[in-house]
């Protein structure tokens, strides 16, 4: 065993850095100034395939965009000749045709945008170098089992202790690339960042809340990890949609639109099926649009035979498309997005799950006050003079109405009635109590 590990790659592994550009060169080779590996720099494809061709190379950080040779083409060529080299595309340019050609054609490992953050830079560089070490341990690993397995009938007795302590090791490396996949999907999750607005991007936001609820309700580290790739990559399977479509409220799809949005659960899980460690998530992916009640999609489960993962989920990205008014036309704030679950609790969402999950983005989001003893929430027909506003209220179209804190008076409910009339809507209004009611 010792005699096999002694042919891994040794603890100083080299990095090669390509770009035309070399003032990024210059920036990259101080920022990885005194880290673990040896930095080694090209100016060009053609320069890099010769470096690679005297010495080896474990990990290639090639920029996109680069005259003769881009980036897609080098890894393309990496892939090909060593196809044991980790291999990442660096760019600024949002390029999808040239990211999706390096994942074909290249099969890189990582995608990392310009301008990047120094420390998020370094943690993947290290975290694909110990992705490649784990492989390649647990390749030497698996020929040692291969070997054991031949004379196992000889040897059972003194090799079960052995053995025990193969598998173990097998075990950890599992659980190390499992944690390694649960990274890169974060990353990852930036691809479909690209084709969204600011305003619209849902996925950090996904991936924080599902986290803290995960730990507030002390979920074992599987469960967690499998829900946080589920909400870095819900939506992966929607990069295929037109810019009109991405940004539009689900609720005013037309018909044919309308098709093709109901397939993207399945268009993501189909996506992250090939990879073994994304199993269970792509299984949570494809069923976070199912309803509690049946009436959901792609498979129409209901109730408990629901995934939990796929319920959970469900609240989560409900939750922030409301905000950001990708379900809806009018944008929601959080509390407004809650009311909205609670309303349809039963129906759309598993009513157990949801006061925990308020809890949870009440400890997520500082605005969040429903919950609060002393907040309570009123239609505008139980409106009395001298109470104050909680938070804004906004009409249906997003127009602003009245300010948090303002104190009402009964001219000012009765224009709201009116109003509210006029729209054919239903406010729903935060009050905030006075202190000797809310300790009731």
């Amino acid at each position: 065993m010792d005699e096999q590990l002694a042919t891994l790659p040794n603890a100083h592994p080299t990095v090669l850095l390509v770009d035309d550009e070399e003032s990024i060169l210059n920036s990259l080779r101080r920022l990885l100034r005194g880290q673990p590996f040896e930095v080694v720099l090209a100016g060009s494809g053609a320069q890099a395939l010769e470096i690679m061709a005297a010495r080896p190379v474990d990990l290639v950080m090639s920029d996109a965009r680069m005259p003769g040779m881009d980036g897609a083409q080098l890894l393309a060529e990496v892939h090909r000749l060593y196809p044991a080299t980790s291999r990442i595309l660096l760019t600024g340019y949002a390029d999808v045709p040239t990211i999706i050609k390096a994942i074909n054609e290249g099969q890189i490992h990582r995608y990392i945008a310009k301008p990047w953050n120094d420390d998020e830079l370094k943690l993947i560089l290290q975290q694909a170098l110990e992705h490649q070490r784990l492989e390649r341990l647990t390749q030497v690993q698996n020929e040692q089992l291969k070997a054991l397995n031949a004379t196992l009938e000889k040897r059972v007795v003194s090799r079960t202790s052995e053995l025990q302590q193969t598998a173990d090791m097998l075990d950890l490396a599992y659980e190390e690339l499992k944690r390694s996949y649960a990274t890169g999907t974060e990353v990852f999750s930036l691809l479909a960042n690209l084709r969204l607005p600011r305003d619209k991007q849902t996925n950090r936001p996904l991936i924080e809340l599902v986290r803290l609820y995960c730990k507030a309700q002390g979920m074992d580290e599987a469960s967690t990890r499998d829900l946080t790739m589920a909400a870095a990559l819900y939506n992966i399977g929607k990069l295929s949609w037109n810019d009109s479509m991405l940004v539009a409220p689900s609720d005013k799809l037309h018909s044919t639109d309308r098709e093709q949005y109901r397939g993207y659960p399945t268009q993501s899980e189909s996506l992250l099926m090939t990879l073994e460690p994304m199993k269970d998530a792509a299984r949570i992916i494809r069923h976070h649009q199912e309803r509690w009640d049946g009436s959901g999609f792609p498979d129409h489960l209901k109730g408990d035979a629901i995934p939990f993962g796929s319920r959970l989920l469900k609240l989560a990205v409900d939750f922030i498309e409301l905000q950001k008014g990708l379900i809806l036309e009018r944008q929601m704030n959080s509390d407004e997005a809650l009311l909205y679950i609670r309303k349809y609790a039963g129906r759309l969402y598993d009513p157990e799950l949801i006061e925990d999950f308020v809890l949870a983005c009440a400890a997520f989001l500082s605005d969040v006050t429903l919950g609060d003893p002393a907040v309570k929430v009123l239609t505008t027909r139980e409106l009395e003079a001298g109470m104050v506003l909680a938070r804004n209220l906004n009409a249906d179209n997003g127009m602003l109405l009245l300010n948090a804190g303002k104190v009402l008076n009964l001219p000012l409910v009765d224009k709201l009635i009116a109003f509210e009339a006029m729209e054919g809507a239903k406010y729903s209004v935060f009050i905030k109590l006075p202190e000797e009611t809310a300790d009731l």
